[in-house]
């Protein structure tokens, strides 16, 4: 992604506009992006974005594109990718987008380093 867009926390771009939502979703057409769905005032999330900051603190794909969405600070451009996607809003949420579309998603508990790993690994051959 433009390294413009957002705010940069090390692999992961913050989102918090619609041009920037559209300019990740149009990337995924030649890029997979990984997005996480944040709530900073969930124990929960924040464990779940903890669990995301592993994978790209290890050895992330570099093949793709990672971004966060804060939803209590960004609520409307989090609304407009469930929209969209038509993937029902959670958070924590991850969503993998591949050419325009989401191929896999999950949330809460389920978001794990080696899930990420294992479900990546999967989608991205």
């Amino acid at each position: 992604m433009d390294k413009g867009v957002g705010v940069r926390l090390a692999q992961w771009n913050e989102i918090t506009t619609f041009n920037e939502w559209n300019q990740a979703f149009q990337q995924s057409e030649e890029r997979p992006v990984l997005v996480m769905k944040h709530s900073t005032r969930c124990p929960v999330s924040a464990d779940a974005w903890e669990e995301c900051k592993k994978y790209t603190e290890d050895q992330p794909r570099s093949d793709m594109d990672y971004v966060i969405v804060k939803v209590l600070e960004s609520r409307e451009v989090s609304d407009r990718i469930a929209e969209d996607l038509g993937v029902k809003h959670q958070s924590p949420q991850t969503i993998l987008l591949k050419n325009g579309k989401p191929v896999w998603h999950t949330s809460h508990w389920h978001i794990k380093k080696e899930a990420l790993e294992e479900v990546l690994a999967s989608h991205l051959r």
